[in-house]
């Protein structure tokens, strides 16, 4: 069955989602994705739920969540312990990561076997009551249904018991892009229409004291990247960016708006998503970032 243009483009991994040559090690992992995520989980440990594993982590171990391509942190992974990658490492051996760092590795993985995968940037609606967190998830392609499913690889079972999560984290499904209470996951550019129709608080999405439309914005840029393989740290920052939204005029409020519908709709959207990218100046980032 041949794909769609909008699945075929993440058929093939971006520079933070190739292996390099880790890549023969991939192909040992589990083809299912309830293995190949608890094979993932084994390698992994997010940085802000370390201590519930026992860990003290140094600053040179936090810093590995600044390893942005899956090749680096594979490289990590085995420099730590050189068992092959199905081997679930005790937790102080694990990569130091984050909810990016997790999407990232899943998308290189899913891809390597020939499954097409995307990491998306937006809020979490299930880490805090009434607030909308920082975080990344994975879309992957189910050809068999015609849908992307959404997934968040980075939810055990220790992270699972303790949110008390209600729904399946391998296949979140989606609310509606009006009612972000509805949705588990709200992408960047559905989180920036909804505080803009006034339908959301942009003080409730982000993450600590960093909330508000810099930050929806902040993610809007980092979904549409995403979208085009180019998945930045959630912390980048570059001046293409532009100012900060309260210096906005009018124009730059519609042109963000545009933006927000085209990821809001990227199969639709999909051919001026990857024009915009191609075009625009604004959204080259730092070379250094993908070398």
């Amino acid at each position: 069955m041949k794909l769609p243009s909008f699945a075929a483009f993440y058929t093939t991994p971006g520079p933070m989602t190739e292996p390099g040559r880790y890549g023969p090690l991939l192909d040992s992992l589990p083809n299912t994705l309830p293995e190949l995520v608890r094979a993932l989980q084994g390698l992994a440990v997010h940085i802000f739920w370390a201590k519930r594993y026992g860990l003290e982590l140094s600053e040179e171990r936090q810093a590995e969540v600044s390893l942005r391509p899956l090749r680096q942190k594979l490289a990590r992974i085995l420099e730590m312990d050189p068992a092959p990658l199905t081997r679930v490492r005790p937790p102080e051996n694990r990569l130091v990561s984050n909810c990016r760092d997790f999407s990232v590795m899943l998308v290189g993985m899913l891809i390597r076997q020939g499954v097409p995968a995307r990491a998306r940037c937006g809020f979490g609606t299930y880490f805090l009551p009434d607030h909308y967190e920082d975080h990344w998830v994975v879309e992957y392609w189910n050809a068999g249904e015609a849908r992307w499913v959404r997934c968040d690889p980075q939810i055990d079972d220790l992270m699972r018991e303790t949110l008390d999560l209600q729904f399946d984290p391998l296949d979140m499904g989606r609310g509606s892009p009006d009612d972000p209470g509805s949705n588990w996951f709200v992408p960047g550019g559905e989180a920036w229409l909804v505080c803009r129709h006034g339908g959301g608080d942009p003080e409730q999405f982000g993450i600590f004291d960093l909330h508000g439309w810099d930050f929806i914005r902040g993610n809007l840029y980092r979904d549409l990247l995403a979208l085009n393989k180019i998945e930045i740290l959630p912390w980048d920052y570059w001046p293409g960016m532009g100012p900060d939204c309260a210096e906005f005029n009018e124009s730059d409020w519609e042109l963000h708006d545009h933006l927000a519908e085209l990821t809001s709709g990227p199969e639709t959207h999909f051919e001026e998503i990857r024009e915009i990218y191609e075009s625009e100046p604004d959204l080259r980032i730092p070379g250094e970032w993908t070398a």
